[in-house]
């Protein structure tokens, strides 16, 4: 059985396209497209559960057209409209981690190597010219800048982010 530990969300089911079950949908991440992935999972009544890629088409660079096998009619892809679209993490290995759309990282640990655990990400600030991970402290939350250069590990499924970050930035 599938458990939200091992997956991760990469897009959204739109609408039904057509009369022959296949779909609409927005994805943040085609990590099923430079990847071999054999299907991508939904959650229906609670449980995640594997749909298999029959075929897929990009329309755009966030969008695009997916038929999925057993899922032959418009009505049997109504059913689907709206769900998350995941993979498993495992995946992610594999991938480059500029790819992942940032949002992903909230609930994530940050680990400086010098001053230890930060604290946990609780959101991912991208309305700035320079994204921040934002951590709550207290009655007040510190900015920490999202660049290569200070991360030096990603730990997906420990969610932990391993940082460098400049001397002093801390203290800011």
């Amino acid at each position: 059985m599938i458990s939200l530990d091992e997956i991760f969300p990469i897009g959204q089911i739109n609408k039904p396209h057509g009369v022959n079950g296949e779909l609409s949908f927005t994805f943040s991440s085609d990590v099923f497209d430079t990847e071999e992935i054999p299907y991508l999972i939904m959650e229906i009544e609670g449980i995640y559960v594997p749909f298999f890629i029959e075929e897929y088409r990009f329309r755009t660079n966030s969008t695009g057209l997916i038929r999925f096998q057993d899922i032959n009619t418009e009505e049997a892809a109504r059913e689907l409209n709206g769900l998350t679209i995941y993979v498993l993490k495992k995946y992610l290995d594999k991938v480059e981690n500029e790819e992942i759309e940032l949002a992903y990282f909230a609930g994530f640990t940050l680990i400086d190597v010098h001053a230890g655990e930060i604290g946990v990400i609780s959101e991912v600030d991208e309305t700035t010219e320079n994204t921040l991970f934002v951590i709550p402290k207290g009655d007040d939350e510190l900015l920490i800048p999202v660049g290569e250069d200070y991360i030096c590990d990603i730990d997906h499924d420990k969610k932990i982010i391993t940082v460098d970050l400049p001397e002093g930035l801390l203290d800011l």
